[in-house]
C-alpha cells in the first residue's frame, strides 16, 4: 500500500519482547524485517503485536526491529539493499519489482481485502451514494496508488466511467482532509487508522468492505537468498505473524493498546480502527488480516485494478512467483 510518508520512519527495537520466553533453536542471528508503512498503515499492526507479545522469539525468529518504509518500491530497495530476509510489501509493488528483475518471491498473502478504505464527505454534503460522485472532485493520494485504483474500480462497479468524476491527486490521506475542509475536494478516500482519527468530523458514504470484492493488498516477500539459506527464519516470522493475527481477533482491545503505543495513536482511535477492520463484511467476504493462505482470485483482481491506473503491465504466472513452503501446513491450500 502506498502512503504519504517520507523514507524510513522508524526502527522499533525488540525490547518489548525481551522478557518473553525464547523457543529453542532461534533460526538466525538477530535481524530486522521491513514492513511497508509500519507505524502508519493498518497492514503492519500484527507485527507490533508480535513484537510486544514476544511471538517472534517464541516462534524461533530473533527479530531485532521493524524497519518502516514508504510504499512498495522503497520497501523492496530496503529489503534487497539492506540484506534483509523478509518484507511485507504491497502486491503491485512486489510484482513490478519482480518484472524488473528483482529476485523476490511471495511467501504469504497477508492482507486479503481493502477493508481499511472508506469514502467520506463533510456532514452537510449532498453526496449520499456512489452515484452522487458523478461530476464531483474525489481525492486520492498519488498516481498509480491503491487509492487511485480503488476510485476507478468503485466508479466502474457503480456503472460509471473514471472520467465521470474528477479525480484529484492530494499527496496523502491527511492532505485530502485539508483539501476537503478548504472546498477543493468533495469526497476523500481514506484508510484506517487515518479514517478513525478523523471520523468525528466526517460522514462515511461507503466502505470498501461493503461494496468491493476481496482484493489482496499486501503480501509477505522473501529474497531468493533468504529462501535458499534462511528458511527456518521465514517460517518463524510467518508463524509469529499468524499468532499476532489470531491475538488481534481474539483480544482486539488488548491489541489496540499495543498498536496505540507502536503507532503513536490515541487508544480510542486504535480501538476504533481495529474494530472496524475485524468487523464482518458482506457475505462471502474474507478477513482483513489473513494468516498467510493465498487468495489468487483476490490477487488477480488487485492486479487488474492496478493495471487500470498504469501501475502494472503484462500478466503474472503465479506458479513462478509464489512459494508456499514456509506457511504452516493448514495454510498451504489456497482459498
Amino acid at each position: 500500500m502506498k502512503r504519504g510518508c517520507m523514507g524510513v520512519l522508524a526502527v522499533v527495537l525488540a525490547a518489548a519482547g525481551a522478557a518473553a520466553g525464547v523457543a529453542p533453536g532461534v533460526a538466525n542471528a538477530a535481524q530486522q524485517i521491513v514492513v511497508s508503512n509500519y507505524g502508519i498503515a493498518a497492514n503492519g499492526m500484527p507485527y507490533a503485536v508480535a513484537m510486544a507479545k514476544g511471538f517472534f522469539k517464541q516462534s524461533g525468529a530473533d527479530v531485532s526491529g521493524i524497519l518502516s518504509s514508504q510504499g512498495g518500491g522503497t520497501t523492496v530497495r530496503n529489503l534487497q539493499g539492506g540484506g534483509l530476509d523478509f518484507g511485507e510489501v504491497d502486491l503491485a509493488g512486489t510484482i513490478a519489482a519482480i518484472q524488473q528483475g528483482a529476485d523476490l518471491h511471495i511467501i504469504s498473502d497477508d492482507v486479503l481485502t481493502v477493508g481499511e478504505f472508506v469514502w467520506a464527505v463533510k456532514p452537510n454534503s449532498p453526496v449520499r451514494s456512489v452515484k452522487d460522485f458523478r461530476g464531483r472532485k474525489i481525492g486520492y493520494t498519488s498516481p498509480r496508488s491503491t487509492s487511485q485504483a480503488l476510485n476507478v474500480l468503485l466508479l466502474k462497479q457503480a456503472g460509471m466511467n473514471p472520467d465521470d468524476a474528477r479525480m484529484e491527486k492530494a499527496g496523502g490521506f491527511g492532505e485530502q482532509i485539508v483539501e476537503l475542509n478548504l472546498g477543493a475536494l468533495d469526497v476523500v478516500t481514506l484508510a484506517d487508522p487515518v479514517w478513525s482519527k478523523n471520523a468525528v468530523g466526517l460522514r462515511p458514504v461507503v466502505r470498501a468492505v461493503d461494496v468491493l470484492p476481496p482484493l489482496a493488498n499486501v503480501v509477505g516477500v522473501a529474497t531468493g537468498k533468504a529462501i535458499a539459506q534462511h528458511g527456518d527464519f521465514l517460517r518463524a516470522v510467518l508463524k509469529a505473524r499468524r499468532m499476532a493475527v489470531e491475538y488481534i481477533y481474539a483480544h482486539p482491545d488488548d491489541a489496540a493498546a499495543i498498536v496505540a503505543k507502536a503507532y503513536n495513536l490515541d487508544l480510542a482511535v486504535a480501538k476504533q480502527a481495529i474494530h472496524n477492520l475485524i468487523a464482518p463484511g458482506k457475505p462471502g467476504s474474507l478477513p482483513y488480516w489473513g494468516q498467510g493462505r493465498f487468495d489468487l482470485a483476490g490477487m488477480n483482481r488487485m492486479l487488474e485494478a492496478q493495471k487500470a491506473v498504469g501501475a502494472l503491465k503484462g500478466n503474472v504466472d503465479w506458479a513462478k512467483v509464489i512459494d508456499r513452503r514456509f506457511l504452516p501446513a493448514d495454510q498451504q491450500k489456497d482459498y
